[in-house]
Order: C-alpha cells, then structure tokens, then sequence
C-alpha cells in the first residue's frame, strides 16, 4: 500500500500539459493562455467623452454654477461613431454624446443634466475642470503594455480584452478531451428502469460532469460489459479521440474485475492499493500507441468521485495548462465527532459553513459508505483528516478542501 502523495505524484509525473493551439477568441473560453499578449495599440485609441454632454474649454465655464450659468453657443454635434475631426474654439461649445471622440482644443464635458439642454445656445450651470468626464487616449491600456500572461483562464472578460487590442484569435493550451468508460455487466444507462440486480450507471455521468468542472472536454462511451473483449475492442476504438482516460469499476480483486484483468496485460498500467478512505484500489499508467495516461477508479460512486478529485482532476488541470492545480483549503472547526481508519488519509464528505460569529464550521454531510450518493450529493467540502488520526472530536480545527463549483 502507498500513501496518497507519493500516488498523486506518479500520477502527475504521468501527464504533461497539451501542445498551443490557435483558437478564435469564443473557441478559447475557458482555456488557458499558452503565450504573453501585448498590445498593439492604445485603449482608448483617442480621447473621447465619458457622458452624454458638452465639450467645452475648462476656462470658458470657470465661473459657472446654477445661480450664474453660463451661455455658450453651440457650434456642432459629435455621435458616438463619428469618424470626422473636429476642432472647438475658445467660446464654443459643442453636444456630444458618450464615446464620441472630443474634438481638439476640447479640455472637459459638462454633464447634459448641467445644463437646460439647448441645442443652439446651452446655460451650463456647473464648472469642468481640465480632464472631467473625459476618457483620454491610451488611459486604459498603452501599446506595448502586455495585458495577459501566459497562464491566465480565459473568461468573458479576458477574452473582451483580447478583442479591444484588436486580438481576433489566440495561443492556447487545448482543453483534454477525457474518454470516460463505465464498466459492469450490472449497469444500465440513466432513463433505464433496473431490473433485479441491475444498478443506473451514475459514476459516468458524474465523472464526465467532473470532467467538465475540472476544465476538459469529455466523451462519455457508456456501459461497457464485463468481458475482456469488449472492454479491449472499446478502449482501442476509443483512444483516437483521448488525450486522457478514465474507467470506473473492475478494478478489486473480485474474478470478474475486468479492467485489471486486460490492462495488467498490457504491462503498462500499475495496480496497487492507496492509503485512502474512500478509494482504496487505484490504477494508473498509459495504454495505446501514443502512451494515452489512463486512471482506473473503483466502482462505489464515493470512491470513484474522490479518486477523481484527489488524482485525476490534477492531472487534467496539469494537461490544460493551469497554474492551480489543486482545491482550495480552510480551516473549519468540526460540529461533531468521528471516527477514522488507523494508517489511512480519510476523506470525509461534509458540509461546510458559517457560525454566527463569522468562523466557519463543518459537519458531515450523512453516512461515509462509499455507496451513499445522498450524502456526496449534499457535501461542499471533504474534510481531510491525516492517517495517524483515528478520531476527531467535536471541536477539533480540520482542513477542508472546498468543492467550488466551476473553481479555478
């Protein structure tokens, strides 16, 4: 039996991040950036006005106020849009509208709702220091200013960026593409009633929702049966389109544990026991021509879900090129006693929350069979509790890993 570190090291150690692609700018959501952007440009590439108003020059409405405005002409209209430039004198005044550029000699905008609106003559009844309600050229970002790094998770606003430094595609790490394979002559698929011994393949679905969190984009294969041909014919079929796979079940020591009964064949995968609760039995190693990374998780839906939050996710995130591989933490105070299994790291599911006084506190979510789908489904957190600890009391500060969703 090895411990859970020395596991997720070899499985790290394992993958390796995905080649750059070139991606247009929506293809890229959700992908890291694999190359440092500068701009080409100046954002704003000219002055323009921040508010729908009157361009004028900061000495000619010193003195304004709404007891004494002042009248100036109004000598033309600027829309947003506008291509033609424009030049305002000393006395002059001229509408413009947000995002317009301001003509030169310009210095501020007074606001409309600072003056009667006129449309030939204006009363503008508040003075406009130098620079009030105006964008200037380059005051948002500079050319030659770089503007994302390499490493950063492209999101909505990141890609708008991209987009106003005049940015059309971009350099990425490729989102995995995860096969996810269910394997048990017991199963069905979701929709199915099962019959007498039958079970709903709940662990593909909910490994590929995983997938998904974690950053990748998978295909999920279905219920493959419990014979060695089959499940071989499949995987082959399967690994033109895998950057990673994952299999669920077959991997115990039962006579009819497919998956380890064909991959230990092959003499690429590793099979061994983790010092963990849940998820004892793990596999890991690389199958196929292109020495695909391949995880083999156990069957009991708990156990295959923290396998694949505690291996497989930080393989993913490694492969797609995130910095951050691994679940934030903190610190909670438990509300309740438990036990744990002497020599092994407990991955308790919990729910974590907040007392009156602001600390946060944890419970367990309900029973910590690796068959309790109820209680996994309430958990926001897993409480981690080391191997030497057999017991925690009621009281006790543990380490949670939080399970955001869609974290980062």
């Amino acid at each position: 039996m090895i411990g859970v570190e020395d596991h997720l090291q070899r499985c790290l150690d394992g993958v390796q991040p995905l080649d750059p692609i070139d991606l247009a700018l929506l293809e890229a959501q959700d992908c890291v950036l694999a190359e440092d952007v500068v701009s080409p440009m100046d954002v704003p590439g000219f002055d323009n006005s921040a508010m729908d108003g009157y361009a004028v020059l900061a000495a000619d409405v010193a003195a304004a106020s709404s007891e004494h405005p002042v009248e100036l002409p109004v000598v033309g209209d600027i829309p947003a849009g506008s291509t033609t430039a424009q030049h305002l004198a000393a006395g002059q005044t001229m509408r413009i509208m947000t995002g317009a550029p301001l003509p030169s000699g310009a210095q501020a905008v007074v606001p409309v709702e600072l003056s009667d609106g006129g449309v030939r003559t204006v009363l503008l009844s508040a003075a406009a220091p130098s620079g009030q309600h105006v964008r200037v050229a380059g005051s948002d970002v500079r050319a030659g200013d770089r503007v994302l790094s390499a490493g950063t998770l492209l999101g909505p606003t990141q890609l708008a960026l991209l987009a106003a430094v005049g940015r059309a595609r971009v350099k990425v790490h490729a989102q995995p593409r995860v096969v996810v394979l269910s394997t048990g002559s017991e199963l069905v698929d979701p929709g199915v009633t099962p019959g007498f011994g039958q079970v709903v393949d709940s662990n593909g679905i909910m490994l590929t929702a995983a997938a998904i969190d974690a950053g990748a984009r998978p295909y999920r294969v279905g219920v493959v049966r419990d014979e060695a041909g089959t499940f071989l014919q499949t995987l082959t079929d399967q690994l033109v389109r895998a950057d990673l796979v994952v299999t669920t079940g077959g991997v115990s020591a039962g006579a009819y544990d497919t998956v380890k009964e064909v991959l230990r064949g092959l003499g690429t995968v590793w099979f061994g026991k983790v010092a963990m609760q849940p998820g004892m039995p793990q596999g890991f190693g690389t199958v196929g021509p292109d020495a695909t990374p391949i995880f083999t998780l156990p069957g009991n839906p708990v156990s295959s879900y923290v396998s694949f939050e505690m291996f497989v996710r930080p393989a993913i995130r490694k492969m797609a090129g995130h910095r951050g591989l691994f679940r934030r933490s903190e610190m909670a105070t438990a509300l309740e006693g438990w036990s744990s299994p002497p020599g092994k790291l407990q991955l308790a599911r919990a729910e974590l929350g907040t007392a009156e006084d602001g600390s946060r506190v944890v419970r367990l979510s309900g029973a910590q069979g690796s068959h309790v789908l109820g209680g996994l489904a309430r958990a926001s957190a897993l409480v981690v509790v080391p191997e030497a600890v057999t017991r925690v009391e009621a009281g006790d500060e543990v380490r949670c890993l939080v399970l955001d969703r869609r974290a980062r």
